[in-house]
């Protein structure tokens, strides 16, 4: 595939489930560089019940995870939007992933949580630099529900777009960001860690 960019992306939510896969969808369909992931210790989604949770391990296909809730209740997960976002990553990717399991290097790390932005900057921090490679993490609170998922895809998209476009990523990141923040009325962390 030829990408619109060689800027590499990595999208990360908890589950790698709603919000990571949404504009992991977006960033793909505009021939981005992008892969998404979860942090979490497990794939969580909602059950029938507040206390009764679907859990599954990261690894596990989503169509596996897809029929597995069918097999359940089709109507209530159909209803409730799970399968459809089942439907849509299993086009994307095989099975949810963990970033902590990845080895590959991206240049950019956009979180959709403070709470991951906080696992991804630790662990970043506990694996050490060896490689004195440059990551931008950037987080950008998406409240985990399909609306704003779709929302956030639309700002990561611009974000990401306004990212590309720069000649010198490490000095234009700033503006960029307060560009994109007052656009957005959303305020977005950044750091720089290193690989």
């Amino acid at each position: 595939m030829s990408y619109i960019s060689d800027l590499s992306i990595a999208v990360i939510c908890s589950s790698n489930m709603n919000r990571s896969m949404e504009a992991h969808h977006f960033l793909n369909k505009k021939k981005f560089k992008v892969r998404s992931f979860g942090t979490g210790d497990k794939v969580k989604l909602p059950g029938t019940a507040i206390d009764k949770p679907n859990i599954y391990e990261f690894g596990s296909p989503y169509s596996e995870i897809y029929e597995d809730l069918s097999k359940k209740d089709k109507a209530y997960y159909t209803q409730n939007g799970l399968l459809h976002m089942l439907d849509r990553n299993r086009r994307l990717k095989l099975a949810p992933e963990r970033f902590q399991n990845c080895q590959e290097r991206f240049e950019v790390v956009i979180t959709c949580e403070e709470r991951v932005y906080d696992q991804v900057v630790e662990y970043l921090e506990t694996k050490g630099n060896v490689a004195n490679i440059p990551v931008h993490i950037i987080n950008i609170d998406i409240t985990d529900n399909h609306d704003e998922a779709v929302k956030g895809a639309f700002i990561i998209s611009d974000l990401v777009t306004q990212l590309a476009k720069s000649s010198d990523l490490d000095n234009e990141i700033d503006d960029i960001i307060a560009m994109v923040e007052e656009h957005t009325d959303k305020n977005f962390l950044h750091c720089i860690m290193f690989y």
